[in-house]
């Protein structure tokens, strides 16, 4: 008999079809998220599950799936999930690496040229007709933003995502500095980027990207000391975890004018909303979009699928997260 695998949100057909060939596969097809309740019904037959960022899987979620073996996470991140208890209890849990890197890094690019060059504004002021009311074809001081060819970028977090960042900065003559748990000399020599401090990074940089993981080191990592190290002219932009700024502080930074603006795709609580910093016309928004491409995304699934394939096979996924599970346990259902 076929294992069960519950698939928590619909994905891309492809990966679904993958799986069909060797799971009996089930699937929350609501747009919205499934409630905690629901999901606690669902995996109690289930050998293996396929989750979204926005479901919790821990210790209650384990208890209630007694033949769990395997958790597929649909992201790069994996901070939604307990991969410590997972691992005592010999279960495997994978993500999705590589695939989506390179439409992340671009979006990281996309809220970074658009919050410098106040191309939201832009498109407001021209589509409500402000210009044509205005009557003024062009003016020398109309929505003025900042350079970017040529300025300084620091990256906090040089993985697989804040390398292709910087990949991308080299395009734009631009002087890379980066920040990671640790020095990378053959990537610095690749790509010419500089190690700095965190501190020193935010004094010397025209603009900040982050593209760290959620951990407990990271979790507002950026706050009021750190955005008034920042220069008055410098942005921000945030495609790691909202959670990686204190989104107070970087309102009252918006506000005391610290830095020139912000460009951010993630938030503190998703879905999510902030009176107060969705008023600030020098702040460009979007909703956990840094992944949505046609390609990432199914290539997401299909690494999706192709992690449960190699498990049911009896073989260690291609992306593992807990390595040291296999210890605890041997790869299939079996």
């Amino acid at each position: 008999m076929m294992p069960k695998v519950f698939i928590t949100r619909a994905i891309p057909e492809n990966g679904i079809e993958l799986l069909r060939e060797h799971f009996q596969v089930e699937v929350w097809d609501s747009e919205h998220e499934i409630p905690r309740e629901v999901l606690l019904q669902k995996v109690r037959e289930v050998d293996a599950l396929v989750t979204m960022l926005s479901e919790r899987i821990d210790k209650e979620i384990f208890d209630a799936a007694p033949k769990l073996r395997i958790v597929a996470n649909y992201a790069v991140g994996y901070d939604n999930i307990d991969v410590e208890e997972a691992t005592r209890r010999g279960i495997y849990v994978t993500n999705t690496p590589d695939v989506l890197t390179d439409a992340t890094a671009d979006f990281a690019w996309t809220l970074l040229l658009a919050t410098a060059r106040r191309l939201i504004e832009a498109d407001r002021f021209t589509r409500s007709g402000e210009w044509k009311r205005e009557g003024i074809a062009w003016h020398p001081l109309m929505l003025l933003g900042y350079d970017v060819y040529g300025k300084t970028i620091g990256i906090v977090g040089f993985g697989r995502i804040g390398q292709a960042v910087a990949k991308r900065a080299r395009g734009f003559g631009m002087r890379i500095l980066y920040y990671s748990r640790g020095r990378k000399p053959e990537v610095e020599k690749e790509l010419g980027a500089e190690f700095r401090p965190l501190d020193e990074l935010l004094r010397e940089s025209d603009f900040v990207v982050l593209a760290v993981p959620l951990t407990k080191e990271t979790y507002r990592m950026i706050g009021e000391r750190e955005l008034k190290l920042m220069r008055k002219t410098a942005i921000l932009v945030n495609i790691a975890r909202g959670k990686v700024v204190d989104t107070e502080a970087l309102v009252k930074a918006l506000k005391e004018g610290w830095i020139a603006g912000a460009g951010l795709d993630v938030y503190e609580e998703e879905p999510y909303y902030n009176e107060e910093l969705f008023s600030f016309d020098n702040v460009v928004l979007a909703p956990h979009i840094g992944s949505a491409t046609y390609g990432a995304r199914e290539g997401m699934a299909e690494l999706v699928a192709r992690n449960l394939i190699a498990f049911k096979n009896g073989e260690v996924p291609p992306t593992l997260v807990n390595k040291e599970v296999v210890k605890v346990r041997k790869p299939g259902f079996e």
